[in-house]
């Protein structure tokens, strides 16, 4: 089977476009475009779905381009590519005497001395660099189903489609199928379309073209929105993410055709497919337990280091406070962490800022707001074993030999509110305020007169009463009704008592 898929796949190397054409159109595939995708077309059907019929046509068609050529010989098409006679500069010494044939009567196709160079090898001015995508952390690539290619306009219409084939391997499938949901529909395994600018000088961030639309096989696949822009004058942005295809793909050996639409207007893109997994940010969370928690031995030698007395200053700095909650969720800490690449020893929680780097992918500190990627994300194993120990404070202070001390906030002295006194005295009736003096009974007034003799004792009592203006205000003015009662009863003798206006036994309705 495989000297077959070799043979067939030399055939196809060796037709024209008349014949690349009639390949494609006898499976039903587009016979568009130009030789060079016809080619990689066919030599993707003749890998993932070389069927009988298939190479029966493959056959027909190499061997009706050749039958004109009479008396002479066919190529053997599953000798390796090097010994093509129309290369002679490139003949091996020893080799058998061949039959040269003739250049002028047949078209071999541009890819030959294009790629192939009849060395049946990529001579070394042809590798030039690969456009890379940036790794994604929630992302863990499986395999590289088309390596990033360029979309290469085929007119001058600003609105360009371009199409891809290709076919999942048993493996794959079996991955995809096999995976567990993250939610209703959706898998943990996934075939990702990524696009961004067609850039070989560093990795590159996804980014989409214009007027972008991605159709699997018949059906057109939800490509992210724009974000809403409150601010006036200011474009809405786009999340620029992998693109799902999975639950449009067929999950068979069947192939899967992918067109592209965009924009044509003067930007370069490139498109690549992956089998990826997707993960969670709880994953990622105990990947970075597990790989990325920074000793406290080397956490106390930064403390050192950042507090160390530098000569050239003129400033000695003797402590630093760090705050025990996150700047994120204004909560204690969790999991105390950091960018590698922070001056800060301040951290915040990797819990909420996986989560939120999972729902809108910005990996920036929000201490600093310098990049913060989950690469070089680490946990401070010093500042987990001071939040284990120290519970009752929100900040600590760094001291320049390492060690630490809490800061705690100075409580406001509570103390049970006390009502002012009030000494009341025959002044009341008056609207003055009694003084206290030496003989217990003297008011403002004085003690001689009938006010000062009111202020004396009566029936026993004290004639000045204490009352706590901490009271209801209903308490203090039936005290004063009684106060006042009980100096008419002094001065003008007990009143008579009243009598009841009603009958008795009669009660009045309102």
């Amino acid at each position: 089977m495989a000297a077959e898929l070799v043979e067939a796949k030399n055939m196809v190397m060796s037709f024209r476009v008349s014949d690349l054409q009639m390949l494609l159109g006898f499976v039903g595939r587009s016979k568009s475009g130009l030789k060079h995708e016809l080619v990689t077309r066919a030599l993707q059907l003749v890998q993932f779905d070389c069927s009988p019929e298939l190479f029966k046509k493959i056959r027909e068609l190499y061997e009706t381009r050749y039958a004109k050529k009479g008396a002479e010989p066919l190529p053997q098409p599953h000798r390796p590519l090097e010994p093509l006679a129309a290369h002679a500069p490139y003949e091996r010494p020893g080799a058998g005497p061949r039959t040269p044939l003739s250049g002028p009567h047949i078209d071999y196709p541009v890819l030959y001395g294009k790629y192939l160079n009849g060395l049946g090898r990529l001579p070394p001015k042809t590798l030039k660099p690969e456009v890379r995508l940036v790794k994604l952390p929630f992302f863990n690539t499986l395999d590289e189903l088309l390596k990033p290619t360029e979309l290469v306009p085929q007119n001058s219409e600003k609105l360009q489609e371009s199409p891809c084939i290709f076919a999942l391997t048993p493996r794959q499938v079996e991955l995809i199928r096999n995976s567990r949901e993250l939610q209703p529909g959706v898998k943990a395994v996934q075939v990702v379309l990524r696009i961004c600018y067609s850039d070989t000088s560093c990795p590159q961030e996804d980014q989409y073209p214009p007027n972008i639309a991605v159709k699997v096989n018949h059906s057109y696949c939800s490509v992210p929105g724009y974000y809403p822009s409150n601010k006036p004058g200011v474009e809405p942005k786009r999340p620029c993410r992998p693109i799902n295809l999975t639950h449009l793909m067929y999950l068979s050996s069947a192939t899967n055709r992918i067109t592209v639409t965009w924009g044509n207007y003067g930007k370069s893109y490139s498109v690549a497919l992956y089998l990826v997994r997707q993960l969670s940010s709880a994953e990622l969370l105990q990947r970075l337990k597990t790989i990325g928690v920074k000793h406290p031995e080397l956490c106390k030698a930064l403390v050192k280091e950042k507090l160390r007395l530098d000569p050239d200053s003129e400033i000695a700095t003797t402590g630093v406070r760090v705050s025990l909650i996150c700047p994120l969720v204004k909560m204690r800490l969790t999991v105390p962490c950091r960018a590698e690449t922070c001056a800060h020893l301040q951290c915040f929680d990797a819990v909420f800022y996986l989560q939120m780097n999972e729902k809108k992918p910005t990996w920036t500190c929000p201490v600093c707001d310098k990049p913060a990627p989950y690469d070089q994300l680490i946990i401070d194993g010093l500042l987990s074993k001071i939040l284990s120990e120290c519970e009752g404070a929100d900040e600590i202070e760094y001291l320049v030999d390492g060690s630490w001390c809490p800061i705690r906030a100075e409580k406001e002295r509570s103390c049970s509110p006390q009502g002012p006194i009030l000494v009341l005295g025959t002044s009341e009736a008056n609207g003055l305020l009694p003084t206290p003096s030496s003989n217990g009974g003297g008011a403002l007034g004085g003690t001689g007169g009938p006010a000062g003799a009111a202020g004396g004792t009566e029936n026993g009592k004290p004639g000045a009463d204490v009352v706590d203006l901490t009271l209801d205000s209903s308490s203090e003015e039936e005290e004063e009704d009684d106060d006042d009662e009980e100096e008419d009863e002094d001065e003008e003798g007990p009143r008579p008592k009243r009598r009841c206006p009603f009958p008795k036994g009669l009660v009045p309705a309102c």
